[in-house]
């Protein structure tokens, strides 16, 4: 019995080892030695990009997490369609609305002029929704580097889960839990809906609905520019929160308080369910949001990344070498 046992403990053992072996390679000074200037150009591009148009801020954000929640954070996002690849672009969380390629396209293109073949397109993912935030008013965070890219994507999984506008709490809680991300970190994640917009087949159900979730008030100022019948207006946008659209604040949970979140997933985080204090935390505590929004970040930039000899460094974000 007591060898069992001590089998037991060494095969336990070793997959503790071994996944503290590979959360160790990714380390905030990863690129100091062969690409020092590595981050200063991806923040250059990045702010180049979002003074051009500062929705591109909420854009990048939302690439790396969509990046982050199908095979781990490993670029396959970007990868377009191939004879043996199915471009995530094309799953309909993504198709329309994930943007932002031509950023880190620019980022990488950069990047290679000075150190080729060294930086992957997953940590400029990861850079790039940081220093994103950082431009519009929201946290930063140490970044953690050291990820490399897939030779892969999935456009079934990219289906399946990435959240959708329509998501009930319970699903969210759950799809978050399955990342390793806790029901606080997805509200405080949310949280990045205070930037951005949304296209009008996103919200026109919830606008039309005259539910009791919703403000009478906000829905009729959202029905200006998005007409009732599908298919009239369907691209149109519409900014996340009215009052500072284009500012990384805490309004996103005041209006779930007064009934104005614009999609149907957002208010659900506050509609007599268990994340209802957090919401309202968040509310009244700027500070605690944002150094929760930071956290959130670096846990989901841990969620399954590709690391020492596994995946590739993409000379070309795009395409597999």
């Amino acid at each position: 019995m007591s060898l069992v046992i001590s089998r037991a403990c060494v095969a336990v053992l070793a997959v503790l080892l071994f996944s503290s072996a590979c959360q160790a390679q990714l380390s905030s000074t990863f690129y100091d030695r062969t690409c020092p200037n590595a981050l200063s150009t991806i923040r250059s591009a990045v702010r180049t990009a979002i003074a051009r148009e500062r929705r591109m801020a909420a854009s990048l954000i939302r690439l790396h997490f969509h990046d982050c929640f199908v095979q781990g954070c490993d670029a396959s996002i970007l990868l377009v369609d191939a004879p043996s690849i199915t471009s995530e672009q094309n799953a309909l969380q993504n198709k329309g609305s994930a943007r932002g390629y031509e950023v880190i396209d620019k980022a990488k293109s950069d990047v290679e002029k000075i150190c080729p073949g060294v930086v992957s397109c997953a940590d400029i993912l990861a850079v790039a929704a940081r220093d994103a935030s950082e431009y519009v008013g929201g946290p930063s965070w140490t970044a953690k580097l050291g990820r490399r890219d897939s030779t892969t994507a999935s456009i079934s999984l990219a289906s399946s889960q990435l959240p959708r506008f329509t998501a009930s709490l319970g699903s969210l809680i759950e799809l978050f839990g399955s990342k390793g991300l806790s029901a606080r970190d997805m509200v405080a994640l949310s949280g990045s809906h205070t930037i951005g917009q949304a296209q009008c087949v996103t919200f026109r159900d919830r606008i039309y609905s005259n539910a009791s979730d919703i403000h009478a008030g906000f829905a009729s100022t959202r029905r200006r520019r998005c007409p009732a019948n599908f298919g009239n207006g369907d691209g149109n946008l519409a900014a996340m929160d009215l009052v500072t659209p284009n500012s990384f604040d805490n309004n996103y949970f005041k209006n779930l308080m007064q009934k104005k979140g614009l999609l149907a997933s957002d208010q659900v985080l506050f509609s007599g369910g268990s994340t209802d204090g957090m919401v309202s935390e968040y509310s009244r505590n700027p500070s605690v949001f944002k150094s929760d929004f930071a956290a959130a970040m670096v846990k989901m930039g841990d969620i399954e990344p590709l690391t020492g000899s596994a995946g590739i460094i993409r000379k070309v974000c795009s395409l597999v070498n």
